[in-house]
């Protein structure tokens, strides 16, 4: 069986704050030894950054480092690892029984409106983009501003640039990624590519109505469209209890209780953390299960059957995962929860990778 995971932002969270992922880590989700103990073959890494640039250069300063030090953590483990840019190179590597990494740049921010600088990530072997991330850019609109700031927003959707970047990327061979992205944009993507879509990240919204996850008409629209939705493994995500919970701390009376236990404090950092502990505290007593993951599994496969399905657990890049799946090393309970509710050797096969190396082999040059 081949697990590919299609979100992963261990180069964010954890080499930013000086780790070495070369050696099982104490901290974080994830981590070269990890992610193999877990049985993951295929590893797309996310490169990302937030609304505002860590380089005085700009976004695209920030992606080029990142796939720089992910050639360098692959450098460090070439008996453990190996990057790959191409569909052909992906089926060879597995072979040889070591992590495939992926690259998968995460908001179209990162290209800086520049046509240029996206051929360039494709040199450097970009094999995805997500189209947003919660920011919108100049040519899509984010699922977050569509929802919550709809008002100020300049368009919803792609404007001519938008369809370009669409066109570029499927005559690239580019996955184009609808997580993160709006409604408007995300229909507007599917009837212009060409090629089947992901959403790398992303989970059921009629089972937890965030507006990062995907309703059921776009579920349907992504299977005609035979792309795949890998499933998030975000409390919020899979729990609308959680999220809920959540929401109240991220209100009036949450902000309240914030800045009176802030105020204990002096060191903006002390304030953070603090902060931050108390949130997960509060919390804990609402977090999933990890069979979760397996009922937005199941959402789907009723709906729309077993081809449009996969993984995107979002290690290192969520605040919260399911009670019972810890770091990367869990992998193997996903499956023995599918085992469980009595999906076949064959389905399993397609959730943790076939379907996203059909989709990937489907936008192959």
């Amino acid at each position: 069986m081949v697990l590919a995971d299609t979100h992963n932002d261990l180069l964010t969270s954890q080499t930013l704050e000086g780790r070495d992922v070369s050696e099982r880590l104490s901290e974080g989700h994830s981590d070269i030894p990890r992610l193999m103990e877990g049985g993951v073959d295929i590893q797309f890494f996310s490169v990302w950054t937030g609304e505002k640039p860590r380089n005085t250069e700009g976004f695209f300063k920030d992606a080029m480092q990142q796939i720089d030090s992910l050639e360098f953590i692959t450098l460090r483990n070439v008996t453990k690892m190996s990057l790959a840019s191409n569909y052909r190179q992906v089926k060879s590597l597995i072979r040889q029984d070591k992590l495939v990494g992926l690259i998968g740049v995460e908001g179209g921010h990162m290209i800086e409106d520049d046509m240029e600088k996206l051929e360039i990530l494709y040199q450097r072997g970009m094999m995805y983009l997500t189209l947003t991330h919660n920011n919108s850019t100049s040519w899509a609109s984010s699922a977050r501003d569509e929802t919550l700031h709809a008002e100020t927003l300049s368009h919803k959707g792609l404007n001519d640039f938008g369809r370009q970047v669409v066109k570029r990327m499927n005559e690239r061979g580019i996955m184009i990624d609808l997580s993160h992205a709006g409604e408007q944009t995300f229909y507007d993507v599917l009837g212009l590519t060409t090629k089947p879509v992901i959403l790398s990240h992303s989970s059921v919204y009629s089972l937890s109505p965030h507006f990062r996850n995907v309703n059921d008409d776009q579920i349907r629209a992504l299977a005609r469209n035979n792309g795949v939705i890998c499933i998030n493994f975000y409390s919020a995500f899979l729990s609308e209890e959680f999220n809920t919970e959540y929401e109240k701390l991220l209100g009036p009376d949450g902000q309240t209780k914030k800045d009176s236990l802030q105020g204990l404090y002096a060191d903006r950092k002390d304030k953070i953390k603090y902060w931050e502990q108390y949130v997960t505290g509060m919390l804990e007593r609402y977090r999933p299960s990890y069979t979760r993951i397996a009922d937005h599994i199941d959402y789907i496969v009723k709906m729309v059957g077993i081809d449009y399905v996969g993984i995107g657990a979002d290690l290192d890049g969520v605040d919260s995962l399911p009670v019972g799946f810890d770091d990367a090393t869990d992998y193997p309970l996903i499956t023995q929860e599918l085992i469980k509710r009595g999906y076949s050797t064959s389905d399993i096969k397609k959730i943790s990778g076939k379907n996203v190396l059909r989709v990937l082999k489907a936008n192959a040059r």
